[in-house]
């Protein structure tokens, strides 16, 4: 179910401060977070795969690659040039970011299924990643986007069009912040 009109979008420009490497080059089941989020997206039917990096220049393999040299500023400018290297044709966007290394091909597809031009995936209740965002939205969503905060502003300013997409069943939606959180990769790596 590959669909040229949802394109995905990986966020893997940090540097990790706080895992002391950038998480896009940390490896799990011998994959790197980078290439396992571009399979995440491809596998859930977006295509192309945009990445955006900066910390660390790497080779991702079936993605476009591109640098936000503003990296360090947060997710907000890596969302903006990530959503500014979209092509033309895409009609939406899944967004997911590297890390999140649990979440499986079956929230993106339940995203792009929901239909919404805007989807947020929820684990528990709770809103998470990946999101989708319609092309009608990129403008404001990028101009919202500050910091290091991603499409949050514009959801919170636009109640009234965010689908919720419950996911529970799609994957875990822990994230990879510390040398601690790696130890959230070892349950994970014994059930594969």
């Amino acid at each position: 179910m590959r669909s040229a009109k949802v394109a995905g979008l990986l966020l893997a420009a940090g540097e990790g401060a706080r895992l002391g490497t950038p998480k896009a080059l940390v490896e799990y089941a011998g994959e790197r977070l980078v290439d396992r989020g571009v399979r995440l997206l491809e596998e859930g039917g977006c295509h192309p795969v945009v990445v955006v990096l900066g910390a660390a220049t790497v080779q991702v393999r079936g993605a476009v690659t591109v640098r936000n040299p503003d990296w360090a500023s947060g997710m907000g400018s890596s969302l903006r040039v990530g959503l500014a290297a979209l092509p033309r044709e895409a009609e939406s966007v899944v967004i997911a970011l590297v890390d999140q290394p649990f979440i499986g091909p079956g929230a993106v597809r339940a995203l792009i299924a929901s239909g919404a031009g805007l989807a947020v995936a929820t684990y528990e209740g709770k809103r998470r990643n990946p999101v989708l965002i319609a092309r009608e939205h990129f403008a404001e969503v990028a101009e919202l986007a500050v910091g290091d905060v991603g499409a949050r502003p514009f959801m919170k300013a636009h109640p009234e069009l965010v689908t919720e997409v419950p996911c529970d069943e799609h994957g875990d939606p822990a994230d990879i912040d510390t040398p601690q959180d790696l130890r959230l990769l070892e349950p994970h790596l014994e059930s594969q």
